[in-house]
């Protein structure tokens, strides 16, 4: 049983970070056409569309402020004319930060984590949903965090903004669903990535004693579960928040 997305179009936006290039590279070898969008990392994008083109995909590079309506409706212009319009979006860009304190953190922090978590998952609906509803089949993938299930210290503005953004996701899921387009998140843990693989820090022990698998997932785990989301496997899944951690949080019933 293979996922294959061949003919479909995906876009991920924050494709040019850590994660969005494995995501992007592991949809495009499993068929998909790829619109890698990116905020200030252009050369990592354009890294990126020459590897996704180098499997024989088609693949452009688009940048776009994702809190932003204007920018949004532009950048679905611009892969709508370059590519069609997507079958599968993967919504992953997210505004970095100082984590401290409630007491601490800075409030535009918070408006942040909203506009970045939130409000970019609402714009992106807005901009691409309407052409899956036409279609009758789509994929909206958003990137959550086990952190939204932890509430640990430092992480009240993340956590703000990723559990508003998953509050947002499961009524959108109820909405659209009647036409064939589903919409998932998933949800990774301490996840490995090139940087730590770069400076040799892949081990994390304080962390991974409290993970059941007693190790980190990498970025592959994250991609892999994305596209099969994205695939006619998961057909009939939306709705979901699945940690890909190791079983580091559970959800309960």
């Amino acid at each position: 049983m293979d996922i294959n997305l061949s003919g479909r179009i995906a876009l991920i936006t924050g494709a040019s970070g850590e994660l969005g290039r494995t995501i992007t590279r592991t949809l495009a070898r499993c068929g998909a056409d790829t619109a890698i969008h990116f905020h200030q990392n252009r050369a990592k994008a354009e890294e990126l569309v020459n590897e996704v083109q180098a499997m024989g995909r088609r693949a452009i590079i688009v940048q776009a402020d994702v809190t932003d309506e204007r920018s949004v409706n532009e950048m679905q212009k611009i892969v709508a004319a370059g590519l069609g319009d997507p079958d599968i979006i993967v919504n992953g860009a997210v505004i970095q930060y100082s984590w401290t304190t409630v007491l601490n953190q800075a409030p535009a922090d918070y408006e942040g984590q909203f506009r970045s978590c939130v409000l970019h998952n609402v714009l992106m609906a807005k901009a691409f949903a309407p052409a899956m509803i036409r279609k009758r089949w789509g994929r909206i993938i958003a990137i959550n965090t086990e952190c939204a299930m932890q509430n640990h210290p430092t992480q009240s503005a993340y956590v703000s903004g990723k559990r508003g953004m998953d509050g947002v996701l499961r009524v959108l899921a109820k909405e659209i669903g009647e036409h064939n387009v589903t919409v998932n998140q998933v949800a990774p843990g301490w996840t490995i990535s090139d940087k730590y693989r770069s400076t040799g820090t892949e081990r994390q022990e304080g962390y991974e004693k409290n993970v059941p698998l007693r190790h980190r997932g990498d970025d592959h785990d994250i991609a892999n579960a994305v596209a099969f989301l994205a695939s006619d496997l998961a057909r009939f899944i939306t709705g979901v928040y699945l940690p890909v951690c190791g079983g580091n949080v559970m959800p309960t019933i």
